[in-house]
């Protein structure tokens, strides 16, 4: 059960050149420099042929919002779209932000419960540019970063995780209070400030001092894993004593988004989370990774890039309901 709780695990790096004033974003001339010598350390440790240089300023602002609503970049990197750059492998997997809040930000993400692969990916490429630069670092602090609550591993290590049963239950408050008990954060679906839309919740470590990398990601994992758990059981309850009502939210659900020839985001997301715990407890034939699909491809950027046109209003809404019907037949084929 626990491959229909957890939708991904990410792993972020947050690292700062020795040389480089911490607020390079905000001095051309540094952002520059910074982005010049990661792409150049990258392709001397022969991992820069896997990646493309996209540079924010050179994107229109809907493909920078797009990129940021699948998660590849922060949100906070469209802030800085003058001076920003990105590195991303091609297959989507791996990304470095640059002249964020740090000078680099190495993100990676891996499907379901991984953050040990997810971790692994970001270690190989910060190994790979630590042999080419010096990053920011104390013996007694460890690296240092622009935000103090970043500073010693730089990292932050998270799930994002469908938690609709224990949102239903009322149990989230619970939820919090034990996340916190543990040193981590529980938040929306874009981090910090953001909503829990569609009952996805992002489980992450509070702080990167005083623990090591291996430390953090068992805390995460641990915490996921009893996550998994409660939401399981709640689930298999639901199941056992009260499929017919359940059933009942599931397929209205799917009936709307077949359906609907205009659909609000905001509606979306409910409809959404209802069938894909559907598909989760094998009541809908529609597979996890198609679910998972149409949480991107109708966000309002992405619906602007398909359809080629600044859409707003009732025609984001229908193009929306169009789009989900779309994906949802070829994904039948």
């Amino acid at each position: 059960m626990r491959h229909g709780i957890v939708l991904s695990s990410r792993v972020r790096l947050a690292r700062n050149y020795e040389d480089i004033p911490f607020d390079a974003a905000q001095r051309p001339e540094y952002a520059a420099m910074c982005v010049n010598r990661t792409t150049t350390a990258l392709k001397s440790a022969k991992l820069g042929e896997g990646f493309d240089l996209l540079r924010l300023r050179e994107m229109s602002e809907v493909s920078r919002t797009a990129m940021a609503e699948s998660r590849l970049i922060s949100r906070d990197l469209l802030r800085t779209p003058d001076t920003a750059a990105v590195l991303i492998r091609v297959d989507d997997a791996l990304t470095i932000m640059m002249n964020e809040d740090d000078h680099l930000r190495i993100q990676a993400i891996r499907p379901e419960l991984d953050l040990t692969g997810a971790a692994q990916a970001c270690f190989q490429v910060d190994d790979a540019l630590s042999r080419q630069a010096v990053f920011a670092f104390d013996e007694q602090l460890g690296y240092l970063t622009a935000c103090p609550t970043n500073t010693g591993t730089g990292m932050r290590a998270s799930l994002l995780m469908h938690l609709p049963m224990l949102t239903r239950g009322k149990q989230m408050g619970d939820v919090g209070q034990l996340v916190a008990k543990v040193g981590l954060n529980i938040r929306g679906v874009y981090g910090e400030g953001s909503e829990a839309l569609g009952n996805i919740y992002q489980i992450s470590n509070q702080v990167t001092l005083g623990r090591t990398e291996q430390e953090l990601i068992s805390a995460v994992t641990a915490v996921g894993v009893q996550l998994c758990d409660m939401e399981t059981a709640l689930r298999d309850k639901a199941m056992k004593d009260g499929r017919v009502a359940l059933e009942d939210v599931v397929f209205r659900a799917w009936g709307t988004l077949l359906h609907a020839r205009l659909m609000p985001l905001n509606e979306f997301y409910q409809h959404w989370s209802n069938i894909r715990l559907g598909a989760a407890l094998g009541l809908l034939k529609l597979p996890l990774t198609l679910a998972d699909a149409l949480l991107d491809q109708v966000q309002d950027a992405h619906l602007r890039v398909y359809a080629d046109e600044p859409l707003e209003g009732v025609q984001l809404d229908e193009c929306r309901a169009t789009r989900i019907r779309e994906l949802i037949r070829l994904g039948g084929e």
